[in-house]
């Protein structure tokens, strides 16, 4: 019965959002209620829970999804998302735009929404496609792919840090990272080669237009003065660079004062915010129009994120205490014995949701809070394990988007593309690098674990 009511609660969590258009933070506290109020848990206890869920979860990672997002507003609006594009198609050469703009993808979505950059690269995309005589539907593949990979992958991105505060893998965000880099390789090929052997079948209207106003180097002219090389990157590696020095003076030194402090520094909300004033160098003007207003719209498009992500929390906090972890513990795993299988569990719950109700950020959240009891009773914990159970939460979320992803919209009305044609090159693209993620994700295992 319990395990009825918690598929119940999912199943309602969908219903609102994909039918009734429920907001998901919403549809998620709906679930938590349902499930503690059904499984019997005494009313002032379901309160109890769904308060401590939420803000037991954003005491671990609220902070570092604020400084992610005021990090990505700045690389936009400086124009640093712009030289990072330019620097990228610069070193991989015109010969190659596909390949360009699917790398290009890869390393703006680590810290900007797919969306945004799908947006603001829009422009950089056609100028391209006209100059590389390319077809604009291959470029918008592959530079949407490369996107969508770090996306759904990659840290400080809100999707895969919620993920790994709901499994309780947040102390190992060093490790999620380097493993989400690496992963997201053979998406972003997959995409890119995709990208190649269907976009360039695929024709819009821009493509038969002799000029379309839209020349390579007048676009980049008129972003107006870029910031340098190192500026524009240093808000991305920074961060980086400090959780992987704290990961490592975890693993290798003794304690003592100063392994405490290299701690300090790599812990995420410490680097994070480093990266933010890593992302100031990049303000033209120290002002009210940049520290006030830019800052502001990093904070707002962040409260959407944290309250998914908590409401997240509290549904997981209410799941852990209604007797389901003593339900698990006397289940019988052999059959997925070996670990790699496990994966496909969090994979197929997370693609069933994506697909259902379109929203990649939320099917991270809701699977991750899902699996979180199954992880003790298989004995999965430390950094690596929990690392690749977020790769397949995530390679699930990528799982297909289409018509109820506000992301295949972006996609298909900024590439002219017909939505059968979108159906065919994007949705297509999104599965197979969702089925190439978790099959990568299953070998690291069998090699690591």
């Amino acid at each position: 019965m319990l395990v009825t009511m918690i598929v119940l609660s999912v199943v309602l969590i969908v219903v609102l959002t994909a039918v009734f258009k429920v907001h998901p933070f919403l549809s998620l506290l709906a679930g938590a209620f349902f499930v503690g109020i059904t499984s019997g848990m005494p009313l002032l206890t379901v309160v109890e829970n769904v308060n401590e869920g939420f803000g037991g979860l954003m005491k671990g990672i609220g902070l570092v999804i604020v400084a992610g997002t005021i990090i990505g507003v700045i690389l936009e609006k400086s124009g640093a998302a712009y030289r990072m594009a330019e620097v990228v198609l610069r070193l991989i050469g015109e010969k190659r735009p596909q390949l360009a703009m699917s790398i290009i993808g890869y390393i703006v979505s680590i810290p900007v929404f797919c969306d945004s950059g799908f947006i603001i690269l829009s422009s950089l995309k056609k100028a391209l496609a006209k100059r590389a005589k390319v077809a604009i539907a291959s470029m918008a593949v592959a530079l949407a792919t490369g996107l969508y990979a770090t996306h759904t992958l990659v840290p400080p991105t809100p999707g895969p840090i919620a993920a790994a505060g709901n499994i309780g893998a947040e102390g190992f965000l060093g490790t999620i990272i380097l493993i989400g880099l690496i992963v997201a390789i053979p998406a972003v090929v997959v995409g890119y080669l995709w990208a190649v052997k269907v976009g360039t079948k695929i024709s819009v209207p821009e493509d038969d237009e002799e000029n379309n106003g839209l020349d390579y180097d007048e676009i980049v002219k008129s972003f107006g003065q870029m910031p340098s090389t190192f500026k524009a990157f240093l808000p991305i590696v920074l961060p980086i660079v400090l959780i992987g020095i704290g990961s490592v003076a975890k693993l290798t030194m003794a304690e003592s004062g100063f392994r405490n402090f290299l701690q300090f520094l790599g812990s995420p909300t410490v680097a994070l915010l480093f990266g933010v004033l890593a992302a100031f160098l990049l303000l033209p003007k120290l002002n009210e129009e940049t520290l006030t207003k830019w800052i502001g719209e990093g904070l707002k498009e962040a409260a959407p994120i944290l309250l998914i992500t908590g409401a997240g929390g509290a549904f997981g906090k209410v799941i852990s205490n209604s007797g389901v972890a003593d339900l698990i513990g006397g289940m019988n795993f052999d059959a997925l014995a070996g670990g790699a299988f496990f994966l496909l569990v969090p994979f197929f719950i997370a693609a069933a949701l994506k697909t259902a109700q379109g929203s990649s950020t939320a099917a991270l959240v809701i699977t991750s809070t899902l699996v979180a009891p199954l992880l003790p009773a298989m004995g999965i914990e430390g950094a690596i394990p929990l690392a690749l159970v977020v790769m397949a939460v995530g390679a699930g979320a990528m799982t297909v988007s289409h018509v109820n992803d506000s992301f295949f919209w972006v996609v298909t009305e900024f590439s002219g593309m017909k939505v059968t044609d979108a159906y065919k090159a994007q949705t297509m693209a999104t599965l197979l690098q969702g089925v190439t993620t978790i099959v990568v994700t299953m070998i690291l295992w069998m090699i690591l674990v």
